[in-house]
């Protein structure tokens, strides 16, 4: 299922992930972290995965601070990330949350924009790793646990330019073209258990740390928010998965 830009925004009632584990790569900022409050407004305990421990810290004070379930908060690079480390995050999750209900892919890879004659290997590799492998390694490693509820969802974050290519986003719209294939698959493997259910989200322009990167001149306050947007991934997160 893909989720694009005009996707429906109604908004679902508080409580309506209430006793949920939910989570959130990229949680320290921008969509992530509006993601990840957004859920835990709506009753989830909230598992937050980034780079930074600093705004992994700050984004569990804005959910305790708002009267969110006290969260998890586990660093990690998923650009350096093996097997071994999603299993062992997956576990934490299960030690310190007892199960997981849904994971939102929101962390994200991205290099200013260049022809394809000047970005290199390492760039491409880069990409791949963070915006398409590290997400399959991660639902690999939490897919017991999301198998088991009866309410399991899986969003992968994608980008407007994977879904239509343009001149100078190479290695961030081909990493990101990638999840709708990956999601398609995992659907279909799926299909007789009924659950989890695989996502993929394409949020639009919106005003986030990436937009800003990728149009520094663009006029920031036209835009959705952040937080705007997050609505849209609970709307998913909401819905019942059981067969």
């Amino acid at each position: 299922m893909i989720q694009s830009e005009n996707a429906a925004t109604a908004g679902m009632a508080p409580g309506t992930l209430q006793g949920r584990v939910v989570m959130v790569t990229g949680a320290g900022r921008g969509i992530g972290r509006a993601v990840a409050a957004a859920c835990a407004a709506h009753g989830a305990t909230v598992a937050l995965v980034g780079r930074s421990p600093e705004r992994l810290a700050e984004a569990y004070d804005a959910i305790v601070d708002a009267g969110g379930a006290e969260p998890a908060a586990i660093p990690v690079d998923l650009a350096k990330a093996t097997d071994a480390d999603f299993h062992s995050l997956a576990q934490l999750v299960r030690k310190e949350l007892g199960r997981m209900d849904a994971l939102v892919h929101c962390a994200a890879h991205f290099t200013p924009l260049a022809p394809l004659r000047d970005q290199t290997l390492e760039q491409w590799m880069a990409h791949l790793r963070v915006n398409l492998a590290a997400p399959f390694a991660l639902t690999r490693a939490c897919l017991p646990m999301l198998s088991a509820s009866p309410n399991g969802h899986v969003i992968f974050t994608s980008e407007t330019h994977a879904e239509h290519p343009a001149a100078y986003w190479g290695a961030f719209a081909v990493s990101k073209s990638g999840l709708s294939t990956l999601a398609t698959i995992w659907n279909d493997e799926c299909e007789r258990a009924g659950r989890p259910r695989f996502h993929v989200m394409v949020p639009g322009p919106v005003a986030s740390p990436q937009r800003a990167q990728s149009h520094p001149a663009e006029d920031r306050s036209s835009l959705p928010s952040a937080d705007a947007v997050a609505k849209r991934y609970v709307n998913i997160l909401g819905e019942a998965t059981t067969p």
